[in-house]
């Protein structure tokens, strides 16, 4: 086993570091051509060495775990700078490195007009370095940096335009619903330390048995469980998953690009990342993978639902991704880890193309993001068309795409499994498979085919971020109605996401599924939880399988999710119109999200503001300022009042209260010694 250069794998984080530094600290001295040249090329170092280090690992067996830097010795406590590279940490260095790089070339043309050019590149490229400084790290404490870096920077990207009151309303809520993830997330690293002694990964799964004999202390839980419902909690913020997904589709108020870095490829996907290298603790909790599978069926089902319900082309994928990811985590309850890490993978290439492929229609829009404004987009914009076609296609798990490899590998997986609530993830992954076909190809239907809707339509839309008295968009077209391709910029990044979204799935499952790329990655109790022995056993070869998923019921689930979308909406569009009044009841739940936000707002929120009336009125001002400060000052001055009573300066008054002192003295003692 060959072993990886320590200065090569630096360079990989450290390289877009730079670039964002030079970006926004020079952004305004060096220009805006240096800056995007700079954190390009940050980038694409990374991209490079990521990939070489992808090679190294899968062809010749390399691995790297050591130190970088000792930050500090507390007793037997080392808190230290670390990298660990495998097959799992390789997989996501090239992923994260290859979407930040086709992002970064698209905001050249997609924020070419923007005042904050500078400001954007650098705070993308920040956050590539932090979501490489996560997946790279061997210790938890680098693993929560890159955990709360990847926070900071998506609070930003999502309010980078400040000035509109919604961007910050969004970027707030997805601070604080993290916040409430993070807390469970950290309980769960601090029992992990308080119990091994140790935040080292390789130190730590050494003594995970030693955890299956322990309770947590003065209650009879079972220790191991509570760790990993806490270690949970963390991924169902960062990773939205139910209730804590309310953040990801407010975050669509931030540019597209970042919609497209944030949302598919890199931070929502931490929380996978995180579980599936906590394998070796979750394996020895049953408890904890039912409660996984449960939440991940419940997002994967209905955030699907509104999807559907949706006429804001970024919030259609937003709602998608929700889902997606619900199906994520469904497979690393079943105990599947590869098969999420792989859904993750192939959910980067086709997820970041169709947000990317949805910037594009909202430039040739003129930034009008509602589908029923848009229709026969095909003809003039066709590289756009295309490649979101291929996107579509992969999503709703199309044999041969990309997608269909991962989803299907999910649903068989629910199959397999002996868990008590597989039985219900089973049906709603399957649910899901028509789901996700109807509300993509709406989307698709409405926005490439079908009447031009266009003219006569008021542009820029209603969710154009720049000021109103502009009187023309961000990209300098004023009141044109007539949509246009994309620049080359902004077209290149989307077939080259293309290319992946059609072939990776066929390529990559072998290896990462029933080879040895995950092998020491990954760690599986094959007689606990069979789901991965039981795909193996029914795994004929990639193309055998994609023949295989003609005749199965997901495909033609998603070809009745094809058929429905288009007779709805091309042929016969009266028939959604009369289930919309129908169903409006069940309509009104959509559009207020379950009620979600009406909670958090309205009882959540009043109660917390109750509660710290309560502290504020009872705790401090009564307790602390009332009794302890103020009560005090009072009782000194009682005390020296009483006192100043003896105080006369008469010398008799003192003589007498002598000889009263001494016959009481006396007396005490004839009584006490009789």
């Amino acid at each position: 086993m060959s072993e990886l250069s320590l200065n090569s794998l630096l360079a990989v984080p450290l390289a877009p570091l730079v670039g964002s530094i030079a970006a926004g600290l020079l952004g305004r001295s060096i220009g805006r051509r240096a800056s995007h040249v700079l954190t390009i090329l940050g980038v694409l170092v990374s991209f490079i060495i990521s990939a070489m280090t992808l090679k190294a690992v899968a062809v010749d067996g390399a691995h790297f775990n050591a130190t970088v830097y000792e930050w500090m010795t507390l007793g037997s406590l080392k808190m230290e700078v670390g990298f660990l590279v495998d097959g799992l940490t390789a997989m996501m260095m090239c992923v994260v490195t290859f979407v930040s790089l086709m992002v970064h070339i698209y905001t050249i043309g997609y924020m070419e007009e923007d005042d904050g050019y500078q400001r954007f590149f650098s705070y993308i490229s920040l956050f590539t370095f932090s979501m490489l400084m996560l997946v790279m790290s061997n210790n938890l404490l680098q693993l929560f940096f890159g955990w709360e870096a990847v926070g900071l920077v998506s609070y930003l990207l999502i309010g980078f335009w400040f000035k509109k009151p919604t961007a910050i309303f969004a970027n707030m809520k997805a601070f604080l619903v993290n916040r409430v993830g993070d807390f469970g997330f950290i309980l769960g690293i601090g029992l992990l330390l308080a119990f091994t002694g140790t935040l080292n990964y390789n130190e730590l799964f050494a003594k995970a048995n030693e955890l299956t004999a322990l309770t947590l202390p003065k209650t009879d839980w079972s220790l191991i469980t509570v760790i990993c419902i806490c270690l949970f909690i963390g991924a169902m913020g960062k990773s939205a998953q139910f209730p804590l997904h309310v953040w990801l589709p407010d975050s669509m108020e931030g540019p597209t690009p970042i919609s497209a870095l944030i949302h598919a490829a890199t931070m929502v996907t931490a929380g996978i990342f995180m579980v599936t290298r906590m394998s070796p603790l979750f394996e020895l909790s049953d408890a904890a993978l039912n409660f996984i599978l449960v939440i991940g069926s419940i997002t994967a089902l209905f955030m699907g639902f509104l999807g559907i319900i949706q006429n804001d082309i970024k919030r259609v994928v937003a709602y998608s991704t929700l889902s997606q990811l619900g199906y994520m985590t469904v497979a690393l309850g079943l105990s599947a880890y590869n098969v999420a890490v792989f859904h993750l993978m192939t959910h980067a290439f086709f997820k970041a193309l169709l947000f990317l492929g949805a910037g594009s229609v909202i430039m040739g829009m003129h930034h009008d993001q509602d589908i029923r404004n848009m229709g026969g987009l095909r003809k003039h914009m066709p590289i756009t068309w295309i490649t979101s076609l291929i996107g579509s296609l992969a999503l709703i798990g199309t044999p041969f795409f990309a997608g269909f490899y991962s989803k299907d590998s999910i649903i068989e997986a629910a199959h397999a499994s002996h868990l008590p609530a597989a039985s219900f993830a089973v049906f709603a992954v399957t649910a899901g498979v028509f789901i996700t076909a109807f509300y993509s190809f709406r989307m698709y239907f409405l926005v490439f085919h079908g009447k031009e809707n266009f003219h006569h339509k008021p542009f820029p839309g209603e969710h154009d971020h720049h000021d109103d008295d502009h009187g023309h968009d961000d990209h300098g077209h004023g009141h044109d109605h007539t949509p246009h391709e994309s620049p080359w910029v902004v077209t290149a990044p989307l077939l080259l996401l293309a290319i992946p979204s059609v072939v990776i799935g066929f390529l990559a499952i072998e290896p990462m599924l029933f080879g040895d790329f995950f092998k020491g990655a990954i760690v599986v109790d094959a007689a606990k939880h069979p789901a991965m022995a039981e795909l193996a056993h029914h795994f004929h070869g990639a193309t055998a399988m994609a023949l295989h998923g003609f005749s199965t019921l997901p495909f033609w689930l998603a070809l009745g999710g094809v058929v429905t979308a288009y007779v709805f909406y091309m042929v016969a569009p009266q028939i959604p119109a009369m289930f919309a009044r129908v169903l409006r009841p069940l309509i009104v739940i959509g559009e207020n999200k379950y009620f979600l936000d009406w909670f958090n707002e309205h009882i959540l929120a009043a109660g917390a503001r109750l509660l710290g009336r309560g502290l504020w009125k009872v705790g401090d001002v009564g307790i602390i300022d009332g009794l302890l400060v103020n009560g005090s000052a009072k009782l000194v001055g009682l005390i020296g009042s009483l006192t100043r009573l003896f105080q006369t300066g008469y010398l008799y008054h003192y003589a007498l209260v002598m000889i009263l002192g001494v016959f009481a003295l006396m007396t005490w003692f004839v009584f006490m010694h009789p």
